[in-house]
């Protein structure tokens, strides 16, 4: 269920409010609204990326079909930062992640990796040859094959078996919890496991850039922050770049350098992520309070 439902429900339904601060849908709506047609200045997206964007969205026009999700929207990350995409549903957030990885169609604007346009590059290419790796939400694993089949299956780029294999022994190595698995099939590990496997898989081939689509759904509170912490090492200790989307607002703006909040496919507000931690509208309207 949406913000934007037209059923008769209130924020705290959705688990945005508590009794002291139930918020009507319509009312949601409506502020959200009031954010996204103020904007977010593109020297203010700029500044956030410390004026050095290693990944540049300049008015981006893109949705499905017939149908426009994102409407001239600029993004903008610098290497080794982590971005969070929180808004309601329907805001565009998974759709700002499939034009970044080519599973959009995209109608106007540019997308730059290291100054390089990659606008129209298959999700293929974008992978080879720009570094950008997509992490799938929950259940994008291969059930009846084994943890190392499918981490092999990450490497499907890679010129020879060998080097794929060589990759995924790397992996093991990282992760040793996935290693003790190796000949079991995907279907028997947890929920946590299954979120490690998804991510070890991506960092098969080596990206520069990692895009997470809701890396929490799904997940008890113990995995969920098994998760956060293996995204914060491979941050901080590898120097990835990450941009997410995640249902649990607070936990994703506690992660991330940088926050946008989306409304209507446009960038509504941007900040670190302590700020929008901190402010008013977003803790009333996304937070829960």
């Amino acid at each position: 269920m949406g913000l934007f439902s037209k059923e008769n429900r209130t924020a705290s339904d959705h688990g945005f409010g508590d009794a002291d601060t139930i918020l009507s849908v319509d009312e949601v709506a409506r502020r959200a609204g009031e954010l996204a047609a103020t904007g977010v200045p593109v020297d203010e997206i700029a500044r956030l990326a410390h004026n050095n964007a290693l990944i540049e969205v300049e008015a981006l026009v893109a949705g499905y079909g017939k149908m426009e999700i994102l409407h001239d929207l600029n993004l903008q990350v610098a290497k080794g930062q982590s971005l969070c995409l929180i808004g309601p549903n329907g805001a565009g957030k998974s759709t700002v992640l499939h034009s970044l990885y080519g599973f959009a169609d995209i109608r106007k604007g540019v997308i730059r990796i290291g100054g390089k346009n990659v606008t129209r590059l298959s999700a293929k290419d974008k992978l080879k040859s720009a570094g950008i790796a997509y992490v799938l939400q929950d259940n994008s694993v291969f059930p009846d094959m084994t943890v190392e089949e499918n981490l092999v299956m990450g490497g499907y780029l890679m010129a020879t078996q060998d080097e794929a294999r060589a990759a995924v022994e790397r992996i093991f190595q990282k992760y040793r919890r996935l290693e003790e698995r190796r000949k079991q099939p995907a279907r028997v590990l947890s929920g946590g496991e299954r979120r490690l496997l998804e991510i070890s898989r991506a960092l098969v081939m080596d990206p520069e850039i990692l895009l997470v689509d809701e890396p929490s759904i799904g997940l008890e509170p113990r995995y969920i922050e098994m998760v956060f912490q293996i995204l914060k090492d491979l941050q901080q200790g590898e120097g990835k770049t990450i941009i997410l989307v995640e249902q649990n607002a607070k936990r994703g703006l506690e992660f991330a350098d940088i926050g946008y909040v989306l409304v209507s496919g446009q960038v509504a507000m941007a900040g670190s992520g302590v700020q929008l931690l901190r402010d008013e509208d977003v803790g009333r309207l996304f937070l829960g309070g």
